[in-house]
């Protein structure tokens, strides 16, 4: 494309992982159009990932569990009220550019509600492809990280030199975590893991995690962090309590900015299909991603950040597995083999 907007607008309302991926077209865009004023719209809950980056200009938050506190209260009056001051505060950026990087409906929606002149759908489904002027298909055959993100990025005709994914913590956030730190007696190098995700086919084995915190700490004499969100509180609680090391479990006490001001200190990063994972890999930490039921990307770009993915005829199975609950896929990485692979990521570091 031969425009040069002078406004744009990202759209990618969630989740963790998404908008760390996406995040890579922030430098790229930066750099391409360096004058140009460059907001993202996320769901509220997310926008500690993109708050304090300072190639961002604004982040425009939807307050969406808020809203719909509003309609379950039958507070109409106000939602109504609050709907059409966020729609009437993007409409006045008067963008030249809108990319839906979700491509959903929701998504899309909040695009043609922003009334850019150009709006850009990247895999455009659900009958959001109608409210784009421009679709690009975001299936590529690259096995790249943040690969559809990069398509686009080519697709629209941009340098890729700075694509790379951009979350920067923030000094507040990085504050917080010292003071962690300094509470859990914890001074020098230390690993964090991150067990918890969204569906079950994508956790690797409780025990698992409890037996490799153990070798972890007794193998490098480091301590081990669990990071994990509120939700993963009971599952946290039943991997520490069967470690015989001192396991730190920080699950559902630190938020997003915290967890990543923690993780870029990090001698080391290990965890499942999850938005810490990825930020891992973001914030250049070395990093062992375990995959089986999703494999979002094999290739990190650098030798010291790995996946280990071990394909059986049934991956990925993504939504639909079909092994009645063994997650095979997932079982057969053994501690040994993930020690293994931590060994190998450590020479590379």
């Amino acid at each position: 494309m031969t425009e040069r907007p002078a406004s744009i607008l990202i759209v990618r309302l969630g989740a963790i992982g998404d908008i760390v991926f996406a995040s890579a077209l922030i430098p790229v865009l930066r750099q391409a159009f360096p004058g140009a004023r460059l907001v993202w719209l996320a769901d509220e809950a997310y926008k500690d990932l993109l708050i304090h980056n300072p190639r961002l200009d604004r982040i425009a938050a939807w307050p969406r569990s808020r809203w719909a506190k509003l309609r379950t209260e039958g507070s109409y009056g106000t939602l109504l009220k609050e709907f059409r001051a966020l729609v009437k505060n993007l409409r006045e950026e008067r963008f030249d550019w809108v990319l839906d990087l979700q491509g959903l409906m929701k998504s899309g929606l909040w695009a043609a509600l922003a009334g850019g002149k150009t709006r850009i759908g990247l895999g455009s489904r659900e009958g959001s492809q109608y409210l784009m002027t421009r679709c690009v298909d975001r299936r590529t055959e690259s096995y790249a990280i943040g690969n559809d993100y990069f398509k686009l990025a080519v697709e629209l005709g941009l340098d890729t030199a700075a694509f790379a994914m951009d979350f920067v913590p923030g000094d507040e956030a990085c504050a917080e975590a010292d003071g962690i730190l300094d509470a859990l007696g914890v001074a020098g190098t230390y690993a964090a893991i991150f067990p918890f995700t969204t569906r079950p086919q994508k956790h690797w084995i409780d025990e698992h995690w409890s037996a490799l915190a153990d070798r972890i700490s007794s193998r490098y004499g480091w301590p081990v962090l669990m990071l994990g969100g509120p939700g993963d509180t009971e599952r946290a609680a039943g991997i520490q309590s069967r470690c015989g090391s001192d396991l730190k479990n920080l699950a559902g006490k630190t938020g997003l900015a915290v967890s990543g001001a923690l993780i870029r200190r990090a001698g080391l990063g290990i965890g499942v299909d999850t938005g810490l994972t990825h930020m891992s890999i973001a914030l250049g930490r070395p990093t062992l991603a375990l995959f089986g039921s999703t494999a979002p990307y094999l290739e990190t770009g650098r030798s010291d950040a790995v996946v280990l993915y071990d394909a059986l005829p049934c991956s990925p199975c993504e939504r639909r597995p079909t092994c009645d609950g063994a997650f095979t896929c997932m079982a057969q990485l053994t501690v040994e083999k993930t020690l293994a692979a931590v060994d190998g990521i450590l020479k590379q570091a």
